[in-house]
């Protein structure tokens, strides 16, 4: 039990039923009722998927919009973070699957180009440093959407333009990225992912992701072959480092937009949960807890690589402080909990085993679990 009353609560979204900010809040709530002194510090957290830029701006960013093309290329209002010359911009926000209409996909068509156009909004904005967070596309297009809205020209067989999508990629015939907005060229680009598959093959970004974007096995092995041409014009384009590029960790993420940002703006890759905590500002709020409590909606083997609560537990434990997490679903053993620094885990579903039911109520089934944790965790 902690005897000291200081808890920072730094979890992720509860994808489906609450976010980042709504699940420190029903914590807190939870937490207070069981003990009314406790100090507490929300830092809601993020790991480059949806739900980053709320946790920016939960942590001091401004909100910033701007109209940009969705996946369908249709316009969608799409929110970025700012503070000073840093921004956050989530991909997701510009081409994700949350933007196309319930059971629509679009696994050949979608294009990033909207992520283009956001990326340019930020540079417009002032931001010299831009936390690229990817994750949840709508996008199989390698990033080439986004090229282009940022300048670069994709030419087929015929000299026509390529249409959007990553099913038009089969009949790239050049690349010239000399167009690129010369600007970006003063901007520090960090690809922030939990994602570090490749671009193409077994392992690459249509056969591991293209089905959770409505892709059949046709669909799969045109995307992946059009990719590979993709990375075979790019390196004709700009040398080998493309070809380097398509094997480098997280070329794949976000149906290979990784791969563009690392090819044609330069990007860095960094996990993206570690990249996130250094801008939210974790490790001085990590300074004032005695009590950390991290968690997400479904902590499974998947958390373990890279997700938020694991990479929270990883600071925190460095930090010789202790950590529990609350989380709608556990699928994972004690022992793999154990072993990333997590002391105990408090599952709704313990409160109400039935899963609809759970995420229909999470909010006030969190309270009553932040409650339970509170007795075992923090001294009355």
């Amino acid at each position: 039990m902690t005897q000291t009353g200081r808890v920072l609560i730094a979890a992720d979204k509860f994808k489906g039923s609450l976010t980042a900010v709504q699940v420190a809040e029903h914590v807190t709530a939870g937490l207070h009722r069981a003990r009314p002194g406790v100090e507490i510090e929300a830092l809601p957290v993020a790991d480059g998927g949806d739900g980053t830029v709320a946790a920016a701006v939960a942590s001091g960013f401004e909100r910033r919009e701007a109209v940009v093309t969705g996946p369908l290329g249709d316009s969608v209002t799409a929110a970025y973070a700012l503070r000073g010359t840093t921004a956050v911009v989530e991909m997701a926000e510009a081409s994700g699957l949350q933007l196309l209409p319930e059971g629509v996909f679009a696994p050949l068509t979608a294009t990033t180009y909207g992520s283009g156009e956001l990326l340019l909004a930020a540079v417009e904005a002032g931001a010299r440093t831009i936390v690229f967070g990817v994750g949840g596309s709508a996008t199989t297009d390698g990033g080439a959407g986004m090229l282009a809205a940022l300048g670069a020209r994709f030419h087929d067989t015929d000299g026509q333009l390529v249409a959007p999508g990553g099913g038009s990629l089969r009949n790239l015939a050049s690349a010239d990225l000399s167009g690129l907005d010369p600007r970006l060229a003063d901007v520090e680009i960090i690809l922030a992912s939990d994602v570090d598959n490749p671009l193409t093959g077994p392992k690459g970004a249509p056969a591991v992701y293209g089905p959770q974007k409505g892709a059949t096995e046709d669909d799969v092995a045109a995307l992946d072959a059009g990719l590979s041409r993709y990375a075979r014009v790019l390196e004709q384009a700009v040398g080998t480092r493309a070809a380097e590029c398509a094997l480098a960790p997280g070329a794949g993420a976000a149906g290979g937009i990784g791969y563009g940002a690392l090819v044609g703006l330069n990007a860095t890759f960094r996990p993206g949960i570690e990249v996130l905590l250094d801008v939210l500002g974790f490790a001085p709020a990590l300074d004032r807890a005695d009590l950390v409590i991290t968690g997400e909606g479904s902590m499974d083997l998947q958390t373990l690589h890279g997700k938020a609560p694991a990479g929270v537990a990883a600071a925190a434990r460095k930090a010789g402080k202790r950590v529990v997490a609350v989380c709608g679903r556990l699928a994972i053993d004690e022992q793999s909990i154990a072993a990333a620094g997590i002391e105990a885990v408090y599952p709704l579903t313990d409160i109400e085993p039935d899963p609809e039911k759970c995420m229909a109520n999470a909010g006030p089934l969190l309270e009553r679990t932040a409650e339970r944790l509170a007795g075992h965790w923090l001294s009355s």
